[in-house]
């Protein structure tokens, strides 16, 4: 009989915050499946525990079988990330597909995730909400990324790393304008815990003269819904001069036609003639 695969959350980063079922969780799985392998060890030994830990990461996914495996040959797997809830912005996410495509039971074991704390203590609207997670790294990617979410009237969740916070504030305010709020929530349960709310161009300008410490999760607010509503449809020109900066930007010709043109009454056939006639 197959085993089951527990989803197990582990504190954001106090460990006062461990849930009892999930020590009990760690405690009772015959092999626990890790982000970094390191990083739970450490938390096994706070918790008194000896496990066998393999690696589930990106770069080791090939393990992701041979867990599996394990489990349809009725072992106990316990998956967890480094923090917060396992499968979110986490490469475990494809063994949970995969457990469930061939049968296996997957119960969660839930408790704090960054996201969820920072959104509840942003001030920010929290009604409606979708989160981003990291945006991608490929200049060309993210751009396309942020003006995909220049119309989102919904508050818009990131996660960045310190040393990549100054460029990613500068990209979110030239996508959704310095007037944009944000709350800014870094080292959650932390010693060093901070929560602040400002403008992009504030947090930009603030961090151009102070160095970022801490993982940082961004809640920014989204578009007004009443603006977007009232806002004027583009002109063809208006649609030509968008596909010119992104063409500008390093986009090819192609593409920003269809960027350009995308969400307006305007092929990107129509677009692509009038940008080469005026090139």
């Amino acid at each position: 009989m197959a085993g089951t695969l527990y989803l197990v959350a582990t504190p954001i980063g106090n460990l006062d915050d461990m849930p009892p079922r999930v020590a009990a969780t760690f405690g009772a799985v015959d092999f626990v499946a890790a982000e970094d392998t390191r990083v739970t060890l450490r938390l096994l030994n706070h918790l008194g525990l000896k496990k066998p830990l393999v690696s589930y990461y990106e770069h080791a996914l090939h393990h992701g079988e041979a867990i599996l495996q394990r489990i349809e040959a009725g072992e106990d797997c316990a998956l967890c990330s480094d923090a917060g809830m396992p499968c979110i912005s986490d490469p475990g996410e494809q063994i949970v597909a995969e457990a469930h495509a061939r049968g296996i039971r997957v119960v969660p074991v839930p408790g704090a995730s960054a996201c969820i704390t920072a959104l509840a203590a942003s001030g920010q609207p929290t009604a409606r909400f979708v989160f981003e997670g990291f945006l991608p790294v490929p200049k060309r990617e993210r751009r396309e990324r942020l003006a995909a979410l220049q119309g989102e009237t919904r508050t818009i969740l990131f996660y960045e790393a310190p040393h990549k916070l100054r460029g990613t504030l500068e990209d979110l305010t030239a996508a959704f304008g310095a007037d944009r709020p944000v709350s800014l929530c870094r080292e959650l349960t932390k010693l060093h815990e901070e929560i602040v709310k400002t403008t992009l161009g504030e947090a930009a300008a603030y961090y151009k003269d102070h160095d970022p410490r801490g993982e940082y999760v961004l809640v920014v607010a989204g578009a007004d819904p009443a603006a977007a509503a009232t806002e004027a449809e583009p002109t063809k020109e208006d649609v030509v001069a968008a596909a010119k900066a992104l063409l500008a930007g390093g986009m090819p010709p192609s593409a920003a036609t269809k960027q350009a043109a995308a969400g307006t009454p305007f092929s990107k056939g129509e677009i692509y003639k009038e940008l080469i006639a005026k090139a």
